[in-house]
């Protein structure tokens, strides 16, 4: 079971099939009278189980340090802003805390003309951690390039790369993450959900805005994965709700439809999506039989194979011919990197815990997830499954102690209560309804193309930009380019989306050159998406 579409992967199996992790379904029962009482009691006591130290609610806090930086030739001085803000209900009610960290170019004059942007990643249940001190914030840790880190100390040292030469940045992390938390009568898990998520994150930044100004500045959204999923909500939210219109939105790693990352039974249509970044992991890790030397060519070749000849075999089912059947399984082979005999056997159909358990099989090692660069130690040498991603053990320690230490020495922000950079529970938790306006039968997947559509018609100047890692396990460059094509996007529209590809995975800031690269792209985006 997948239980993570961003930050960091942990991976099961159900079944023998890749889902999604659902959240969990409430039932109500209905009691006597006599003991309602002690049900009531009962329920008041898991509720002051599961929010502890929350029955007052706290006061906003800030603290402001000023600080310089040298980026592209040029020093910029800025203040860094650690603060939270009270989120309240309808009734003026506080219901949570966000904290957030805000970079500002200082000495501005006309706030009009400097941009801001609001950054955070995805999970569900991920901190902003990892855009802050890997891609984007003035301050970065220091890993290698798809190895595993060095023990502590670890380096945090100037970013060259960060963003703040283009634009002011805000780092949000959400309710149950970072030092976000619910106040008063609300409990976390009131935030945990597709739209309930949204909703707080636009009070948030309408909130900002307000308060700073910048309601007539250039504004811009950046998410990683499952902050992708909701960037594409919040953009529709926040224009059709609260009048808020944004210059641009970029998405990293992205996915807009959880259907094309599920291996559900009787569906295809991820082995498709799958099959051309398979066949880059298998060109990195040099497992192929003949291996090209041109990847952008083999890859080009792999989108036709996955999307014709492949598409095609899978589509018949058990009405396959074998004679089909078998040189579908020679050409799988030869793209994947995996054996004839291990193809026939999965019946053309490898799901992604079975590949990265099986592409390094003979030396002993499992294949990244989230970075399909990474490698690391198989633990059962007989298993189906991928039981870790590599990734995942890699950076875990370097960026947690990066945020603890930063947060409070640099800037000066000090609190007791632990830093959760991941949140566990509030993946599990997760309440996956999305109220879209849509409804042509019963539910399916999680989606919200639709309200990007809805984003892009309304705001005609409106740019979107996509990031795609060559070597993303978590979310394919092919299912990307597969959703951007199927928008359904008025034809005056369609130049309002581009996609850009690092050789790097999913996480492509952790490669120097592929962050450099980043910068360069989003940067001409920006300068772009202010005309």
């Amino acid at each position: 079971m997948i239980v993570r579409i961003c930050g960091i992967w942990k991976l099961t199996v159900l079944g023998g099939l890749l889902l999604l992790g659902l959240p969990p379904v409430l039932a109500a029962q209905e009691a006597s009278k006599d003991s309602k009482a002690a049900e009531a009691k009962s329920s008041d006591q898991k509720s002051t189980d599961q929010k502890p130290a929350d029955a007052s609610v706290p006061k906003e806090e800030s603290s402001v340090t000023d600080h310089t930086i040298r980026i592209g030739g040029q020093t910029i001085a800025y203040k860094a802003t650690a603060f939270t803000t009270l989120l309240k209900n309808e009734k003026d009610e506080p219901t949570a805390i966000i904290f957030s960290v805000a970079y500002t170019k200082s000495d501005v004059k006309d706030l009009s003309q400097r941009p801001i942007a609001f950054v955070y990643n995805g999970g569900p249940g991920s901190s902003s951690a990892w855009l802050h001190m890997g891609a984007f914030g003035p301050r970065r840790v220091s890993t290698p390039n798809a190895e595993a880190a060095p023990p502590p100390p670890y380096k945090v040292e100037d970013n060259a790369n960060s963003l703040l030469d283009k634009t002011d940045l805000v780092f949000i992390d959400p309710v149950g993450t970072g030092y976000s938390h619910a106040v008063g009568k609300a409990q976390d898990k009131d935030f945990w959900g597709i739209d309930s998520d949204v909703k707080s994150f636009a009070q948030f930044i309408n909130t900002y805005v307000t308060r700073n100004s910048r309601w007539n500045s250039p504004k811009f959204l950046i998410g990683e994965s499952y902050g992708t999923f909701r960037s594409a909500a919040l953009s529709n939210y926040l224009q059709s709700n609260n009048g808020m219109y944004l210059n641009g939105i970029v998405l990293m790693s992205t996915v807009l439809d959880l259907g094309t990352l599920s291996f559900n039974p009787g569906d295809d249509m991820p082995y498709i999506f799958y099959l051309p970044s398979y066949a880059a992991t298998a060109w990195y890790h040099k497992v192929l039989e003949d291996r090209p030397a041109d990847l952008n060519a083999f890859l080009a070749d792999a989108r036709h194979f996955a999307s014709t000849e492949y598409a095609s075999a899978l589509m018949k089912g058990s009405k396959l011919p074998e004679e089909e059947k078998t040189a579908v399984v020679k050409k799988l082979a030869r793209f994947t990197g995996l054996s004839e005999d291990y193809i026939r056997k999965a019946n053309l159909r490898v799901n992604l815990p079975q590949f990265m358990a099986e592409l390094q099989r003979s030396r002993g090692l499992t294949t990244g997830r989230l970075d399909a660069r990474f490698s690391g130690a198989q633990i059962d040498l007989l298993a189906e499954y991928a039981a870790y991603d590599p990734q995942e053990t890699a950076i875990t320690g370097p960026f947690t102690a990066a945020v603890y230490s930063y947060v409070r020495d640099e800037l000066k922000f000090s609190q007791d209560r632990k830093y959760e950079v991941l949140n566990e529970d509030a993946n599990g938790e997760w309440d996956w309804k999305h109220h879209s306006g849509e409804s042509h039968g019963f539910p399916g997947s999680p989606n919200v193309e639709g309200d990007l559509l809805r984003a892009l018609v309304a705001n005609p100047h409106l740019h979107v930009q996509a990031e795609n890692g060559l070597f993303d396990l978590a979310t394919p460059f092919f299912a990307t380019e597969y959703t951007m094509d199927h928008l359904e996007l008025p034809a005056n529209l369609r130049s309002n989306i581009s996609l850009e590809y690092y050789d790097a995975g999913h996480m492509m800031y952790l490669r120097d050159d592929s962050l450099a690269q980043l910068k360069a792209n989003i940067s001409a985006f920006m300068d772009q998406s202010e005309k």
